[in-house]
């Protein structure tokens, strides 16, 4: 029976294993070695009396009672988690800390700018909260949303999920580019069109589900990216054709490294929505957050 801190401990440990994939996946993050860490669950499981989880050369897998456990655990403590911000609201001081996640390679786009304005007007109003803030592509951002790990997230989702709340807040523009090593880059828009684009490799975005294949006719893309650092790689070799933020791509148009295809057809607009949990009330933290964003982007829109 979990009872002590020590217990909780162990627990906290076990999730962050379950959480990242495995003993090796979960060094990083607890900072601890694999013999360490593997005492631990051992004796997690001495204290429960069962075993957790399969571990060796066949990889990581949770037994039926280690679901049930990190099921249980992951509840208890979100349960914790929003005891304390209750708390922290009862004190009327907004302390704590919030975690935001945003997207990657949105910093040079002139539409992202009103975050960086929201963030200075949340310090100076909340200089007691610690600000946290992560990347990631956009389905890992959409699943930290959903698991509450993250209050607030910040990026074009690639689908809506039931139980969320989704703002919109920018559009980025999106257009098709070729690298300078590519046969295409010589010809002129003219001499283009998307039956000799899809005698090429072709990239698609895990995020995009699909679309940014859809003018194309193809039935599956010949590289998958999760970021815009990964797709202009691609491009940038010569070898493969794709979609990038017209903002991202920009340095590498100016530098004579990639030139845009087709921009009057091959042209996407997605919208940047912050996006959290609909099925309960923000804590204060949150709402003061999410208020001046708002606020910011209502104030670009005019």
């Amino acid at each position: 029976m979990i009872t002590e801190q020590a217990d909780l401990k162990l627990l906290r440990i076990f999730l962050t294993i379950v959480e990242t994939g495995g003993f090796a996946a979960a060094q990083s993050d607890l900072n601890l070695s694999l013999s360490t860490i593997s005492s631990y669950v051992t004796a997690l499981e001495t204290r429960l009396g069962f075993t957790l989880c399969k571990r060796g050369r066949g990889g990581f897998a949770l037994t039926r009672e280690g679901q049930a456990v990190f099921e249980e655990a992951h509840r208890l403590f979100k349960s914790v988690a929003q005891y304390e911000t209750k708390m922290r609201a009862l004190r009327d001081k907004l302390s704590g800390t919030l975690t935001i996640g945003l997207t990657d390679n949105t910093i040079t786009d002139p539409g992202a700018r009103r975050i960086e304005k929201t963030i200075a007007r949340f310090m100076e109003r909340a200089p007691d909260v610690t600000l946290n803030v992560v990347t990631y592509p956009p389905n890992d951002l959409l699943r930290e949303v959903v698991t509450d790990n993250i209050q607030i997230g910040i990026c074009s989702f690639p689908k809506t999920v039931l139980g969320l709340r989704y703002i919109p807040l920018y559009d980025e523009i999106h257009r098709f580019y070729c690298g300078s090593d590519h046969p295409l880059f010589a010809l002129d828009d003219a001499e283009i069109d998307i039956d000799e684009i899809r005698r090429y490799r072709l990239i698609g975005r895990k995020s995009w589900l699909g679309r940014d294949l859809k003018e194309f006719a193809i039935s599956r893309p010949h590289a998958t990216v999760s970021d815009m650092e990964a797709e202009a790689r691609l491009i940038l070799s010569g070898a493969f054709l794709g979609y990038l933020p017209e903002h991202y791509a920009r340095q590498f148009v100016e530098a004579g490294r990639m030139r845009m295809v087709l921009p009057d057809r091959l042209k996407v607009k997605v919208t940047f929505q912050a996006s959290l949990d609909d099925s309960k009330q923000p804590d204060p933290i949150t709402k003061l957050f999410l208020d001046m964003l708002i606020a910011d982007f209502a104030t670009e829109r005019a």
